[in-house]
């Protein structure tokens, strides 16, 4: 080593060697510093590993359920913790017992500056142990919802369904009232009030909000639905839907379905749902001349009127029958998509995980040759794509490009799924549909034969067993 080096590191050394102070009997240097807190830090790293690997590991062998998990897990590592603190300091040289009379002299300014933190620790120690609120709880506590994700000592962890997570200090669950829908089962009721035009005959409601809350998949038949019949208010007459759930936690989406039910078959019964209403009378109004309206000096332009999303499916042969309410599910499902014409939608050897219905325009399945794009397939409205890729799990065989200015309807694979398990109807149409769309089934007979066992049936019988297997329906 150069002698510069060699003195610059002796250098060094007796910096970080050099007692700074002493406590007690030993002396306080930069090194020993550093060495103390690199072992309490290792203590802690510890003590969160052992946390986790008793939570996750070793106690779900006991059949222990995820709160008491966490309650044990946090009790037993706080401890650990602490009792590995204590080594560390002992095994540096501290004397704690000489420490002792310090500490408790500071113990009482510090418990006057922690107070809240004292309590926040003794709250979460209590919360571990009553076990009032646990991990995995749907709980409510004034204007914040959602999933308990972690009770710890100082602070609990809620998750709510927006994704943020809010940590909520344990004195303020200890101290105000929680609304906990998981304590002893999921279930709860939702409440929908609704008021009906005076003169509608209330057996009538009765019988719609009833046929209403049982043709709700997530309602409970028992305990039963029920129409209360609230009071005769100042413009309707006021009832509320009682229903019961087990998923109390998607009683939003669960409220807002029944909503949707409630607006379509109250039209079909022709059952009003009034407005507040108030009569202005004014006396002794003066005359005052009206002047005749100044004609503007240029037309004004009205903006053209977009047809809804609604009226373009409902144009779709196989969407014609559909009701308000399943018309509901594709809009929610799936979205509209504009193309100018010549917009390309995808290239080939592109992968795509849509279903498209075109409702307006026309597309193309174009290939190119010489460096032009030649038209192979034409599809116009009511006409669909994109189910090959979906269904064999490979890229777009050719270039889908827009001929005209185009409106299509997208379905991701998703709703593409739960629109053919409700509407079975639907894969024979599009079976037939694909089966006559010789040009791109050859491009993959490869992979068609591969995936047809018997190599016997058409095109059309192998894509509807697809469209089976793909859905899980019975092929009996």
């Amino acid at each position: 080593m150069p002698p510069e080096v060699l003195g610059f590191w002796n250098a060094f050394l007796q910096v970080v060697e050099t007692p700074i102070l002493k406590l007690g009997s030993e002396p306080i240097s930069v090194r020993w510093l550093f060495q103390v807190i690199l072992l309490l830090v290792l203590v802690a790293i510890l003590a969160r590993f052992f946390k986790g690997v008793l939570k996750n590991q070793v106690l779900p062998r006991f059949g222990l359920d995820l709160g008491n998990r966490e309650a044990i897990s946090t009790v037993v590592s706080g401890a650990g913790g602490a009792l590995g603190y204590i080594v560390v300091l002992q095994a540096v040289g501290i004397n704690l017992d000489s420490l002792a009379v310090i500490i408790g002299g500071l113990g009482v300014g510090i418990g006057f500056g922690l107070q809240d933190v004292t309590r926040n620790l003794i709250s979460g120690l209590t919360l571990l142990i009553e076990r009032k609120v646990r991990v995995g709880d749907f709980v409510e506590i004034e204007n914040i919802s959602g999933y308990v994700q972690e009770v710890s000592m100082r602070a609990t962890v809620i998750q709510t369904f927006n994704g943020s997570n809010v940590v909520v200090p344990n004195t303020y669950l200890a101290d105000s009232p929680v609304l906990n829908w998981y304590y002893e089962t999921h279930r709860g009721r939702i409440d929908i009030p609704i008021g009906v035009a005076y003169g509608t005959d209330p057996v009538l409601v009765t019988e719609v909000l009833l046929n209403i809350a049982y043709s709700e998949p997530e309602v409970l038949s028992q305990p039963a639905p029920k129409v209360i019949f609230r009071e005769f208010g100042d413009s309707a007459l006021n009832f509320e839907l009682w229903v019961w759930t087990d998923a109390i936690e998607r009683r939003i989406f669960i409220k807002s379905s029944l909503n949707f039910k409630i607006d379509y078959y109250f039209r079909q019964h022709n059952i009003s749902i009034p407005f507040p209403q108030r009569d202005l009378w004014i006396h002794n109004l003066p005359a005052k001349e009206c002047q005749p309206a100044a004609e503007p000096s240029q037309p004004i332009a009205l903006a053209p009127v977009t047809p809804s999303l609604k009226h373009l499916l409902k144009q779709v042969s196989y969407f014609s029958c559909m009701n308000d309410l399943q018309l509901r599910f594709l809009i929610e499902a799936g979205y509209r998509k504009h193309l100018q014409a010549n917009e390309i939608l995808f290239k080939a050897q592109e992968f795509t995980t849509n279903f498209y219905i075109v409702l307006k325009g026309q597309m193309a399945a174009v290939y190119e040759r010489d460096g032009e794009l030649k038209q192979m397939l034409t599809f116009n409205v009511g006409d669909h794509f994109g189910e090959l890729p979906l269904m064999l799990g490979i890229a777009c065989p050719t270039t889908m490009m827009a001929t005209t200015d185009t409106v299509l309807f997208v379905l991701p694979q998703e709703g593409f799924e739960q629109l053919l398990t409700q509407h079975p109807y639907l894969a024979d149409d599009i079976a037939v549909a694909i089966a006559q769309r010789q040009d791109i089934i050859a491009q993959h007979q490869d992979a068609l034969r591969q995936l047809h066992s018997t190599g016997k049936s058409s095109a059309g019988d192998w894509i509807r067993n697809r469209l089976q297997k793909l859905l899980g329906w019975s092929t009996s």
